[in-house]
């Protein structure tokens, strides 16, 4: 309904109270802290090292809770995210800030322990590796790096291949004739390779190695072992079965920390509330012994804001209204059936200086022109039912959340509202269940008229809503103007555009052809026309001589002027958008009734009436979805571009003052004490 006023606070106080004063202020949530310039007496503060400390201890506390989530998951219902944050009393929350360094011991043990456990599996990875290179060779009795003895030298590697005994001894006193004594095992063998070991005379080492390096011989990797292949392997599996009870064990006491998780969030909290603390310390500005802060605060909460202070720290206050260019931040006030808007309005944006808050008129459209995009009284009724009662039995759920399903639930009864009059309950449902399960057909009569038996009626309907809402649009700029007694600006920008357009609408149902195009059952008198043809002849040299107003050139103003006239040609393409409430509205009940005649397709039959069900369940839930979504998004189009269009800019910013902004507890007090 309204922008809340604002008053300046400029509050002096000593350096050494100020982290009680930002306390103080934290728990009051009442004051949006500007950051303050400095000059030759006061400096700002460095905090940057303390608040990448902090985030650094906000990211470690995170990646705690996500650990233990990972190894004993918390149980959650589908409706936990409606229960809102945990509450907290202020003698609890006290209680638990002071075991803040006991809870981070707890996280740096969590992270420490998934570290050890992720070391551990890449050790059991590699020692695996080992394992499988080592298993070839579990039947050799010598250790891999074996060279020899006094008289002989050994080679032990692979040759690429599948070798036999005697291939091996083939291919090797071909190459070397003259070598009289050898001796040579087949160690394992596969298709791919064969693992031997070679055993000759020291005077024969060179010419043995020259002739298996000529067949491909080659050496395995170099090991420091004097263990067998075997001896190793059962060495490294030994270590294996070590490594998995430590891991084993360390995911244990991870899971051991279950009891620990609601400590690990309110650690996260508690961090968050010193980071948001450091990050105004920086707005700030102080000398040796003086801390100057500055801000806004709303004006119903001065009084409260400059009596805390007072009774508790040695300052100086002045507050003082802000200056006209002064940009304020935007906090806006409105009933539970417009306050919804206000999520979809910062999506936009908060409304500028000299902006009026949009949320009331924009509600009433926004309700009115989604159900007429969804358009089926029963989808409406799931809707408003679903959100009434979770709105119901969870009444303690965040502010944004309750705003969103409450906005929904106005929705769903627009949507009632509508569908009801046009007849469409899940499309034709009625009609098709009455027909084809009990053979006496039955419908639900609407209660206006069947949009898809008379789509150009509905059209036409589409675009005297979207007449209706341009024309709020304006009034709204009318408003806007009037508030800042610019009542020049009232009558140039919008009673212009009103006289000319709705001179125009006048005109054109006094047309026979216009009316017959749009199938209309009246026609207004052509003396009613003549007359609102030289109004809209007048609305449009008044925009022409006003529309450039700001430029003193005449030439200039009226080529400014020709131009803003031509912006007729955008109402009509303004209009024309509110073409979508038929286009989605149509769309909502035929998706619906073919969904029921492919259910229907079964007959009258125990298994039609199981596909009957299963397809209406399916199809119904898919439609409901899409088709909800589609009206989401283009009624924000809507309010966006043709309703914002005619009054509404925006460029504010928000109010957002220092206060207890936490991920996973709240205080019931509303109070906090660093």
């Amino acid at each position: 309904m309204a922008i809340l006023p604002m008053k300046r606070i400029h509050i002096y106080a000593l350096l050494k109270d100020q982290r009680s004063i930002l306390s103080k202020l934290q728990q009051l949530g009442s004051v949006h802290i500007e950051n303050l310039s400095e000059d030759e007496f006061f400096v700002k503060k460095s905090t940057i090292d303390d608040l990448v400390k902090t985030e650094r201890e906000m990211a470690m506390v995170d990646e705690a809770i996500e650990v233990l989530d990972s190894y004993d998951p918390e149980k959650t219902s589908l409706f936990d995210s409606l229960k809102g944050r945990q509450e907290l009393t202020l003698a609890e929350y006290e209680v638990l800030a002071k075991k803040q360094r006991e809870f981070k011991e707890t996280a740096e043990r969590i992270i420490n322990l998934n570290r050890h456990i992720a070391e551990s599996i890449a050790e059991m990875q590699r020692i695996q590796v080992q394992i499988d290179a080592l298993a070839p060779w579990s039947k050799l009795d010598v250790p891999l790096q074996f060279q020899g003895t006094r008289f002989s030298t050994a080679f032990i590697g692979t040759l690429p291949g599948e070798y036999s005994l005697e291939q091996l001894l083939t291919e090797t006193s071909n190459l070397i004739s003259d070598v009289e004594t050898i001796h040579a095992e087949i160690i394992n063998k596969s298709k791919d390779q064969t693992c031997i070991f070679i055993l000759c005379h020291k005077t024969d080492a060179s010419a043995v190695d020259t002739a298996l390096r000529t067949i491909g011989f080659a050496r395995p990797p170099v090991s420091s072992s004097s263990l067998s292949p075997a001896e190793q392997s059962a060495e490294l599996e030994n270590r294996l079965k070590a490594l998995e009870k430590e891991v084993e064990e360390s995911k244990a006491e991870i899971a051991g920390y279950s009891n620990d998780r609601n400590s690990l969030k309110f650690l996260y909290d508690w961090l968050a509330l010193e980071y948001e603390r450091l990050k105004t310390e920086a707005y700030l500005v102080e000398s040796r012994r003086v801390l100057i802060i500055s801000g806004f605060v709303p004006e119903r909460e001065v009084n409260r804001v400059v009596k805390e202070l007072k009774d508790n720290f040695i300052v100086h206050l002045e507050v003082e209204d802000p200056g006209p260019e002064e940009q304020v931040p935007v906090l806006l006030e409105n009933n539970k059936f417009a306050e919804p808007m206000e999520g979809v309005l910062a999506s936009f944006s908060y409304p500028g200086k000299g902006e009026i808050d949009p949320s009331a008129i924009m509600s009433f459209f926004y309700y009115i022109l989604f159900g007429l995009m969804l358009s089926d009284a029963a989808y409406g009724l799931i809707m408003s039912v679903g959100c009434g009662i979770c709105l119901w039995r969870f009444p303690k759920m965040e502010n944004s959340m309750r705003k969103t399903l409450r906005m929904f639930f106005f929705c769903g009864l627009s949507t009632v509202f509508w569908g009801a009059l046009f007849g469409s309950w899940f499309g034709d449902a009625v009609t098709v269940i009455s027909t084809t399960f009990f053979n006496k057909p039955f419908s639900i009569k609407p209660i206006w008229f069947e949009p898809m038996k008379d789509p150009m009626r509905m059209l036409v309907f589409s675009m005297v809503v979207g007449i209706i809402h341009l024309f709020a649009g304006l009034a709204a700029n009318i408003i806007q103007n009037v508030k800042a007694k610019k009542y020049l600006d009232a009558f140039y920008d919008a009673v212009l555009w009103y006289l000319l357009v709705g001179s125009l609408l006048v005109f054109a149902l006094s047309s026979q052809r216009f009316v017959e195009i749009l199938k209309l059952d009246f026609i207004i008198p052509a003396s009613v026309g003549k007359a609102a043809s030289i109004v809209a002849a007048a609305a449009a040299v008044g925009i022409v001589l006003t529309a450039g107003r700001e430029s003193r050139n005449w030439f200039k103003r009226i080529a400014k002027g020709l131009y803003g006239l031509y912006n007729l040609s955008g109402y009509l393409s303004d209009i024309l958008s509110y073409s979508r409430l038929l286009a989605l509205g149509l769309a909502t009940g035929v998706i619906a009734t073919v969904i029921n005649q492919m259910g229907a397709m079964g007959g009258r039959t125990i298994g039609g009436a199981i596909l009957f069900i299963i397809v209406f369940l399916v199809g119904h839930s898919v439609n409901i979805g899409i088709n909800l979504l589609g009206a989401y998004v283009h009624t924000n189009r809507l309010s966006f571009v043709e309703f914002f269009g005619k009054f509404y800019e925006g460029g504010g910013s928000e109010f957002t003052p220092l206060g207890v902004h936490t991920k996973y507890y709240k205080l019931k007090e509303e109070t906090y004490h660093g």
